[in-house]
């Protein structure tokens, strides 16, 4: 197992845990850095006033990536001191116009009403406001979700009936158009990697199921009116699969995962490896328990006491916090991206059941990365990691994957490679689909399909990146790696083989030297690797998860050695 959680009981802390997340009293004092702000009113500023508050605006959107979230009525301490309801209303009012002013919407996601003061007084509110702005170089705000779980616990199902809108019939229908391959309707199963947008307008609506006469809308159609989107990554649950699964996390790089479990089978198969997974590549993971409809309250209690704890064991060190309202939802959003809480949803895709306040989990969701950090990666050489390879008619050659570092703009020159004799080919950008929808430029941290033309001199594969000249890419059979091993039956020494994940390269690998002369379960080493069939493009500082059999491990790699030169 990649985590090896203890049972521990925390019931009293899961009781205690939202009075901690967000108590009605106060809030925690506001810090210089994010994207949330303390206003205790705002009415009626003079024009330079105005003007800085908008600035402030700006610098808070900028360091959420287009949403800042803005407390009305709340002191710079955290102290809610509230407002009568005409100072709530003139500083809504003042708040929507710094929005306007930004080409940003705002959205009321709750109210807090606080005690009248004296027998007679009026009650003081403060609010909760969702600022968001769409960003000038992207046509929405993109979020990636890793969709995890065993085998049969409702996940395609789960995102059919969030993006289609329509419950399922207890049989499955729901999933039927999320599946790539016939084998995989005929037996309900996922095999493949799909992925499934989930769109929502500056008021929190999920705009994918249109309306009556219209029907759902199409993926272009979603991208071109959503303020938000959530791609949904759809992996394969059960344990034949799990290289395509570690190849998903590890390649399209997601900023959240989800974890299905279903409430009558509880922790089964997977679940716990998948748990794992999220927890060694440093993924935030929340739950939802599905087929609520399905148990009665006493099997329901015994799935969540089993999450309770396997979450907060030493392997996870979560607090489990079950979301049970929209105010819950908003809270567990708020305070995700801290690494301390697991939320955990209970939903049922036949009756709908709280399937709304997973939606506005979703819609308040955050970016797991701030700006600071993605305009560094941004500023850096360009790297963009191959994880799809199409040929298209009319268009030729496509690829598909995840830009990790630096721009690619149309027209744009780069090295594609390495080919089997570690060489890499120049090429050229023709054009660019984010979510199937043309766009000019791609960014850091965003997923995109580059079309790359005709011919037949090079050999396209998963695993290959486009790179930019400037970075005199080279490709390498060895390289140097600190591991630390989660599992072996008995003891790992020289000439071990292992499947390698590093980044989107996939490939079996042997341990050639080591500094100590065995490994152990729970033990450390600096090895050196050896690819066994071609040369990749490795990065130093890369993590790396390797797998064999019921052996794993994951580490980070130190050093490379360049097997040849670039070719130009």
């Amino acid at each position: 197992m990649f985590s090896a959680c203890s049972p521990l009981d925390v019931s009293p802390v899961m009781e205690k845990l939202p009075a901690v997340a967000c108590s009605m009293s106060n809030l925690p004092p506001e810090v210089e850095e994010g994207n949330i702000e303390y206003k205790l009113k705002l009415v009626s500023p003079s024009p330079s006033r105005f003007e800085h508050l908008v600035t402030q605006m700006k610098w808070r959107l900028r360091e959420g990536q287009g949403e800042a979230i803005y407390e009305i009525g709340v002191e710079d301490n955290g102290m809610l001191a509230g407002l009568m309801l005409l100072d709530l209303t003139a500083s809504l009012e003042t708040l929507n116009k710094m929005a306007n002013k930004l080409g940003a919407t705002t959205t009321i996601l709750r109210q807090r009403t606080l005690e009248a003061d004296g027998e007679i007084g009026e009650e003081r509110k403060a609010c909760e406001v969702l600022v968001r702005r769409i960003p000038d170089d992207q046509q929405f705000i993109d979020l990636r979700v890793a969709v995890l779980g065993n085998v049969d616990v409702g996940k395609s199902t789960l995102l059919g009936v969030l993006t289609q809108g329509e419950l399922d019939n207890g049989r499955g229908r729901a999933r039927l158009n999320l599946f790539r391959h016939l084998h995989e309707i005929q037996s309900g199963r996922t095999s493949s990697i799909s992925h499934e947008t989930l769109g929502f307008n500056s008021k929190g609506e999920v705009i994918n199921y249109g309306d009556s006469q219209q029907g759902c809308l199409t993926a272009e159609e979603i991208c071109e009116n959503a303020s938000k989107l959530i791609t949904l990554i759809d992996l394969a649950g059960h344990h034949k699969y799990l290289k395509t699964t570690i190849t998903g996390l590890m390649g399209y790089m997601p900023d959240f995962a989800m974890l299905v479990v279903s409430a009558n089978t509880g922790i089964a198969g997977t679940t716990k490896e998948h748990i794992g997974l999220a927890m060694a590549l440093q993924v935030p993971i929340f739950v939802v328990i599905s087929k609520i409809d399905l148990c009665p309250n006493g099997l329901i209690q015994r799935t969540l006491d089993q999450l309770t704890r396997l979450l907060s064991g030493p392997g996870c060190k979560k607090l489990p916090y079950r979301v049970e309202s929209d105010d819950n939802a908003v809270t567990a959003a708020r305070n995700f991206n801290n690494g301390s809480i697991c939320p955990i949803f209970l939903v049922s895709s036949v009756t709908g059941k709280n399937l709304d306040m997973l939606k506005k989990f979703l819609h308040v969701l955050p970016p797991s990365h701030n700006s600071i950090e993605q305009d560094k990666l941004a500023q850096e050489l360009t790297e963009f990691q191959v994880d799809e390879v199409y040929s298209v008619p009319d268009v030729g050659r496509v690829v598909g994957g995840t830009l990790s570092r630096g721009t690619v703009k149309e027209q744009e020159q780069l090295l594609l490679g390495p080919d089997e004799s570690g060489s890499f080919s120049p090429v050229t950008v023709h054009t660019i689909h984010r979510n199937r929808t043309s766009c000019r430029v791609v960014r850091a941290g965003q997923a995109a399909t580059l079309a790359i033309g005709e011919g037949d001199k090079y050999i396209l594969r998963k695993g290959m990146v486009l790179v930019s000249k400037d970075l005199n890419p080279s490709a390498c059979y060895e390289f140097e790696a600190s591991i630390f091993v989660f599992f072996h039956v008995t003891s790992i020494g020289q000439g071990f083989q292992a499947t390698l994940h590093i980044g989107n390269v996939c490939q079996t690998a042997v341990i050639k030297t080591m500094d100590t002369e065995r490994i152990k379960t729970n033990g450390q080493a600096s090895v050196r690797f050896r690819f066994i069939k071609q040369p990749e493009f490795i990065r130093e500082g890369a993590r790396l998860l390797f797998r064999e059999g019921t052996t794993k491990g994951m580490g980070h790699v130190t050093k490379v050695y360049p097997h040849t030169q670039v070719e130009r």
